[in-house]
């Protein structure tokens, strides 16, 4: 053993796994594993990272001025109260990290995303994982876990990797029952495809305190994954904060401009959308026909529940027998279940009919 050792709760952490992008042997791969988005990067975000690439011996600039503009115009918010970040985990670790450290409590649902508890113990928190109620956050649990020490409660709405959502009423609930000096931090990564007129992904309770922050990215519906871009709105002191600890140079210039066409792609979001809905609705009725259970979904992906841990290890291996690599959920508590992003109708046939098949031979 070496003499110079991290923190403790350094070596508690296990290792962030992404999903799977490869199979070897297999030409074709349909990667369903990410929640990417199902259309892939926008014609105007292509077209504006190539632009820059004569540019790249700039720095950027280190305000993201011009992408706070766009992001502000876009959802109406004060771009001063927006802080952008190389992907909203960023963020989230940098708020972990000026907010908890040792001998403060974090508090998270127990399938929340598990980045929480990855950024939690490597600032030194005490991660509390809260029991769900149908793989749902439990405002009541969630209270009733916050003691003396808490300083930071983590919400994802919708929830990676359930699906589920809270409505506003019950978002609200939580902010009120939390003492003051506890920072709510709302995750909304998946904010963009939820269609129900009950969901607020955050503006409302950031806009009426001292104590939420709302963290967002360009990594789902709006194609970006590769470039890392996620902001944040927050109340001013916690802007603040996030500008102090942040890299200087931390968003690189493509990355900027992508975002910026990103936003004004024409009619792209509300192409994903209706796209999600749809073949969100009919992945999960086929899948519930051939015996499977699906958790409700408000997210661009669902959750495909198969009773044994076995059972689900069986679908993943007979799924990349054609090709179509999906994210096995053990590391979420959830060994018996598959996520699966909605991708496009062709993807998401071929989904449905290996998974069909598969039953069929499982059930005899």
């Amino acid at each position: 053993m070496p003499t110079l050792l991290p923190r403790p709760s350094i070596l508690s952490i296990e290792p962030y796994v992404g999903g799977e992008s490869k199979i070897p042997g297999v030409n074709r791969i349909v990667k369903l594993s990410s929640n990417e988005g199902a259309f892939g990067v926008p014609p105007g975000a292509q077209a504006a990272y190539a632009r820059l690439a004569a540019e790249l011996h700039r720095y950027p600039d280190g305000s993201a001025t011009a992408l706070r503009a766009a992001i502000g115009a876009r959802f109406g918010l004060d771009p001063a109260r927006i802080v952008c970040g190389n992907g909203s985990d960023e963020l989230i670790g940098a708020l972990i990290l000026a907010y908890g450290g040792e001998g403060t409590e974090l508090v998270m649902s127990a399938h929340g995303f598990v980045m929480y508890d990855i950024a939690g113990r490597y600032a030194g928190c005490r991660v509390i994982k809260v029991p769900e109620r149908d793989l749902t956050a439990d405002v009541d649990a969630m209270l009733a876990a916050v003691g003396p020490r808490t300083r930071l409660v983590f919400l994802a709405n919708p929830n990676n990797p359930t699906g589920s959502m809270l409505p506003a009423g019950e978002v609200a609930r939580l902010r009120a029952g939390l003492p003051e000096e506890v920072l709510l931090v709302l995750d909304s990564a998946y904010a963009e495809y939820v269609t129900r007129p009950d969901y607020d992904p955050g503006t409302a309770l950031v806009e009426a305190g001292t104590n939420t922050v709302m963290t967002r990215t360009f990594s789902k519906i709006f194609g970006l994954g590769g470039v890392r871009l996620g902001w944040c709105y927050a109340p001013a002191h916690v802007i603040d904060i996030l500008n102090r600890v942040r890299g200087p140079f931390n968003v690189n210039a493509p990355a900027m401009a992508a975002g910026i066409a990103a936003l004004a792609e024409p009619d792209w979001v509300e192409t994903s959308v209706a796209h999600n809905a749809e073949w969100r609705a009919r992945l999960s009725e086929g899948l519930r026909a051939a015996g499977i259970g699906v958790h409700p979904s408000e997210g661009n992906f669902i959750l495909a529940d198969f009773g044994t841990a076995e059972r689900a290890k069986a679908a993943d291996a007979a799924l990349k027998q054609r090709g179509l690599i999906v994210r096995m959920m053990g590391a979420y508590a959830l060994p018996q279940a598959l996520r699966i992003t909605i991708g496009t109708a062709e993807e998401c046939t071929m989904v449905l009919d290996a998974l069909t098949g598969f039953m069929r031979g499982a059930n005899g």
